[in-house]
């Protein structure tokens, strides 16, 4: 593992003490409660995420913190680490392994560094500014594939398409693709960033659930921007996510 930053390997170090702690408690007996969205937090997403929080500040104390479960820590600071410390919940509450903790950091509006650990599954991937993306510290690269029709297309919740009016949108590109499947969350961007499907598309999203595969996809060869094609940033909310060759053809279906 080499490094252009100073950050990557506190980085993984605090992710992969949070992995203890997820592994601990993934059980079919986890208690459940519901946060005012109604989506789903448990004991291991609130302690994960203290562990993970802990570690960076101590090692950088003037750096700024947002994480899913406890808010933002602003400390005026051009830094912003981003934490998710299980994206899947719903999946680890029910012992399906499709769960990974996201930790991202930005400087000013730009994503830096992402990591996506996913224990169960024994993958981490890691990714810095212009430093490449790593999946088990083997290089990944996105696909070759340059045609829609010969793409492969993943995509989030059909509720949030439904919702932003985007059903007939999502029903032409799936028509027009090699294949489709709702697979969510953030096991789509690594099948992307290796190369595996071409596309993954989401209607609606929070920053903690795509700033670190976002720079994962892009250090991997791909692109990555919102519905209406602008960069990713700390207010972005929808994601079209691609290997880049099929990019601009996947954002005509959105216009």
């Amino acid at each position: 593992m080499t490094s252009k930053l100073p950050y990557l390997t506190i980085a993984i170090k605090a992710v992969k003490e949070a992995e203890k702690v997820i592994k601990k408690y993934y059980s079919k007996d986890i208690r459940t409660s519901l946060k005012a969205d109604a989506s789903p937090v448990t004991i291991a997403d609130q302690k994960a995420e203290e562990i993970i929080k802990k570690i960076i500040n101590e090692k950088f104390p003037d750096h700024a913190l947002l994480g899913e479960e406890t808010g933002i820590v602003d400390k005026n600071s051009e830094y912003l680490w981003i934490i998710d410390p299980i994206d899947g919940t719903k999946h680890y509450t029910r012992q399906i392994p499709l769960f990974a903790t996201q930790l991202a950091l930005m400087k000013g509006n730009e994503v830096i560094l992402g990591i996506s650990n996913a224990p169960v599954m024994n993958e981490l991937i890691y990714a810095e500014k212009g430093n490449g993306a790593y999946l088990n510290n083997e290089k990944i690269s996105v696909s070759t594939i340059s045609e829609i029709s010969s793409s492969y297309v993943s995509f989030g919740g059909i509720g949030y398409f439904n919702k932003h009016n985007l059903i007939d949108n999502l029903i032409r590109i799936e028509g027009d693709t090699q294949g489709h499947r709702g697979i969510g969350d953030f096991w789509s961007y690594h099948l992307l960033s290796s190369g595996k499907i071409e596309i993954m598309i989401e209607a609606e999203t929070k920053v903690w659930d795509i700033a670190a595969v976002s720079i994962i996809v892009k250090e991997a060869g791909g692109r990555v921007t919102d519905l209406k094609g602008n960069s990713v940033n700390r207010t972005t909310n929808s994601i079209v996510a691609t290997n880049g060759l099929v990019h601009d053809q996947v954002l005509a279906y959105f216009k």
